[in-house]
């Protein structure tokens, strides 16, 4: 192994740890959260637009899926973010996964 290859390798491995510790390519821990077990609507998304999915509770999480504006969705539980709104893990159909909670208003049953 060549002088510049050792030196490559801390390197690679450094970054790779920094990306990681940084939360760009590692899912957020999951926390507890509180239970909600109830029916909400999508509100605060404008009529041409869609709420966005995500595996995990964070805005860089990849999207598994949307929901249409005014649409019912079944809220099972929800996590409370520092210095932001809650996310919460919902589930309409064939898509479950988590939105903020600030798109989400209790329905009326």
């Amino acid at each position: 192994m060549s002088f510049s290859s050792r030196l490559a390798l801390p390197a690679v491995a450094g970054g790779v740890f920094l990306l990681l510790a940084s939360g760009i390519f590692a899912p957020p821990v999951q926390a507890r959260g509180y239970p909600v077990d109830t029916l909400a609507q999508v509100t605060g998304v404008a009529a041409w637009d869609h709420l966005n999915v995500r595996r995990w509770p964070a805005s860089y999480s990849r999207k598994v899926g949307h929901l249409a504006p005014l649409v019912h969705v079944w809220v099972e539980r929800c996590i409370e973010v520092e210095r932001s709104t809650d996310w919460c893990l919902v589930e309409r159909d064939t898509i479950k996964g988590w939105v903020n909670s600030k798109y989400l208003t209790p329905a009326d049953i």
